[in-house]
């Protein structure tokens, strides 16, 4: 019996140190070395300090800055921990909402946010994906429509010509991968840090 056993055993040990610990520690090093920033989190910098990534979006409410796709992520409830509240973005909890199309909670939840975008931008059609939220909970991009939707909020906020602001839009869409892949978007952050360092401010 232990003549069948030791090969097994061997294998075992031999299975772990390639596939446990040599292959993920070579992908790491080739990582690290062809795709810098993005074995590292795509990690966004300002002033020398870390303020987000690229990956990952971020809950602005200023009405000086785009705003991203709304995030249904939860985190635990500081005042009960047997309960979760809203915490968006919470990348620890990537989550879609797992409401139905007949939810209450939902519908109320969508006609709210569609009526606030309505009155902010009185005539234009809201873009679906500012009122909806991704599978994860965490899409750092919107579509050019929901950046360009934005643009008189931010203007007046700012006190800027709307034409300065959607220079600054069209500047920042990303095309499609290799010409084909994917849609246009916009990072917000990547925006928002735009808008910050615009000259036009």
């Amino acid at each position: 019996m232990l003549r069948q056993l030791r090969p097994a055993l061997a294998m075992i040990v031999l299975m772990t140190i390639l596939l446990g610990l040599a292959y993920p520690f070579a992908m790491t090093g080739l990582a690290e070395v062809v795709f810098p920033s993005q074995a590292q989190g795509s990690l966004i910098e300002k002033d020398g300090k870390v303020i987000g990534s690229a990956l990952i979006g971020q809950a602005f409410t200023s009405d000086r800055y785009f705003h991203g796709r709304p995030s249904a992520t939860t985190g635990p409830d500081p005042a009960d921990a047997t309960k979760t509240v809203a915490a968006p973005y919470n990348a620890v909890n990537s989550m879609g909402s797992n409401l139905g199309p007949t939810s209450k909670a939902l519908i109320d939840r969508v006609k709210g946010d569609a009526d606030k975008l309505k009155a902010e931008n009185p005539g234009a059609p809201v873009p679906m994906d500012l009122v909806t939220t991704s599978g994860s909970g965490l899409d750092p991009h919107i579509t050019p429509e929901a950046a360009y939707f934005q643009v008189p909020r931010v203007a007046k906020a700012r006190n800027l010509p709307e034409d300065a602001v959607k220079q600054l839009v069209a500047a920042n869409v990303e095309g499609r991968l290799f010409g084909i892949l994917g849609e246009p978007r916009v990072n917000v952050l990547a925006l928002n840090l735009a808008l910050d360092g615009a000259k036009v401010q």
